[in-house]
């Protein structure tokens, strides 16, 4: 089978009170409309999305996929929307039907769905809602479906049923061209409905084959910030059973959010409260996460403590490793084996080897630090002249003293020791100690300055 998607994604969405397309708000870190393509790329040959307002932008933010893009100038409807894809489609395909707005549809449910269609029939999503306000009563003949009733346009006992469209379905392509060049809008909405081919494959002897959707989340749609938050709240819920599943010990799996890829490489890791997990993050065995951390694109090895507060960014950590509290490590930080970072320290794009300690009150940026180097608090590496950033080298086992400060480019070599205090704007030499400070002196009589 030639599979090939539409994803509809022309809408604004008025009730989002936003500015840009309502597909690209996010539930767990990505757009909604990501969410939908990625859904359907194992499946399908060919991906084609709709769009509409705030489409530049809308193409933008998914220019890493493989996407034919066709324009939707008004919005008059589903049909209308699918139509302008019509192009696309080939007699031979079988047309799966997506919606940008409709983000935590599964791929084990569409699969479902694409497998009950052929040259005499098609397939429908359909849910079983104890509210079913707002949506199209799927309306049926002994088990037979034979129409769609939208809720404007339904009778008082079509109100009465619950099973209602959640607007997927797959088709037969030639069905499908077919059908769309009947549509009408003879409807209290003016519009075009998609599901209006419903009506037209039963007068056609083409059997309507339903898939029931295994829960409402997965075919909400969004059309509020409130269904938005709804939505991230079940999603999160979601990934933090996963993980619990892959071994993981939550504190509470109600205050984790996700927003990325989250993979557990080994077993007993503990992740404490309101922790927010950016982008692709790894954690080995028995790492564990104190509260109120954000990590974005890090890898973790094992036997890793993270205190509370910490932000980690684009870092590597080694295995037995502690960091914080209070801690942050920017992009370009690689800590090996055995480091200790303390608390209100930072490291931005510097390697720290084997043992090393930089364990209060310290910036360290733009720096080599070897094995077993003791970094001070109040350390600074002064890596930036106000043009261009400079690079600081400790070697092996060198201590650097509380208060000093590191002039790059300057190197400490193996074993050195810095005095506390120290301004150092030249490399110092091994298995010596280097001071610099001025003569301390006092001046009696001094008065403190009062005021006027």
């Amino acid at each position: 089978m030639n599979i090939k998607t539409i994803v509809l994604a022309a809408g604004k969405g008025t009730r989002m009170k936003s500015n840009k397309a309502k597909v690209l708000h996010q539930i767990g870190g990505k757009p909604m409309l990501q969410h939908v393509i990625e859904s359907a790329r194992p499946l399908s040959s060919e991906v084609v999305v709709v769009y509409g307002h705030d489409g530049e932008e809308v193409k933008k933010k998914h220019s890493q996929f493989d996407i034919n893009w066709v324009e939707q100038t008004e919005q008059l409807g589903t049909g209308h929307a699918v139509k302008q894809a019509s192009n696309n489609i080939a007699e031979d395909d079988i047309v799966l039907i997506l919606y940008g707005d409709v983000p935590l549809i599964n791929s084990s449910t569409l699969h479902k769905l694409i497998t009950h269609v052929d040259t005499k029939s098609m397939s429908l999503l359909t849910v079983t809602l104890e509210n079913p306000m707002g949506y199209g009563r799927i309306v049926r003949e002994g088990n037979k479906v034979c129409k769609i009733v939208e809720q404007k346009d339904a009778t008082d006992i079509q109100l009465q049923i619950t099973e209602v469209n959640t607007g997927i379905m797959a088709v037969h392509g030639k069905h499908l061209v077919n059908w769309l060049e009947q549509l009408n809008n003879s409807n209290a909405q003016g519009e075009y409905y998609l599901t209006d081919i419903i009506e037209m494959a039963v007068n056609e002897e083409v059997s309507v084959n339903t898939v029931h959707a295994v829960n409402e989340f997965e075919v909400q749609g969004v059309n509020s910030k409130i269904q938005l938050n709804e939505l991230e709240r079940y999603y999160q819920l979601y990934q933090a059973e996963e993980l619990m599943n892959l071994g993981a010990t939550l504190a509470d799996k109600s205050r984790i959010d996700v927003r990325g890829e989250l993979a557990l490489t080994g077993n007993d890791v503990y992740i404490d409260i309101n922790n927010v997990f950016i982008g692709e993050i790894s954690l080995g065995s028995n790492v564990h996460i104190g509260p109120n951390c954000v990590i974005e694109n890090a890898i973790i090895a094992d036997g890793v403590v993270i205190k509370a507060n910490s932000v980690l960014e684009n870092c590597v950590v080694g295995e037995n490793s502690t960091i914080g509290p209070f801690a942050r490590l920017r992009p370009g930080a690689e800590l090996a084996k055995g480091v200790h970072i303390g608390n209100f320290v930072e490291v931005k794009k510097a390697t720290i080897d084997e043992g090393s300690k930089v364990n209060h009150l310290s910036y360290i940026g733009d720096a080599e630090i070897g094995k077993f180097v003791n970094v001070g608090a109040g350390t600074i590496t002064c890596n930036y002249d106000g043009v261009n950033k400079h690079k600081t080298a400790i070697k092996d086992g060198a201590f650097i003293g509380s208060g000093t400060q590191l002039v790059a480019p300057v190197t400490v070599e193996e074993g050195a020791t810095l005095g506390a205090g120290t301004t150092l704007s030249k490399d110092a030499p091994a298995n010596a100690l280097t001071v610099t400070r001025t003569k301390q002196i006092t001046l009696n009589g001094w008065k403190k300055p009062m005021k006027d």
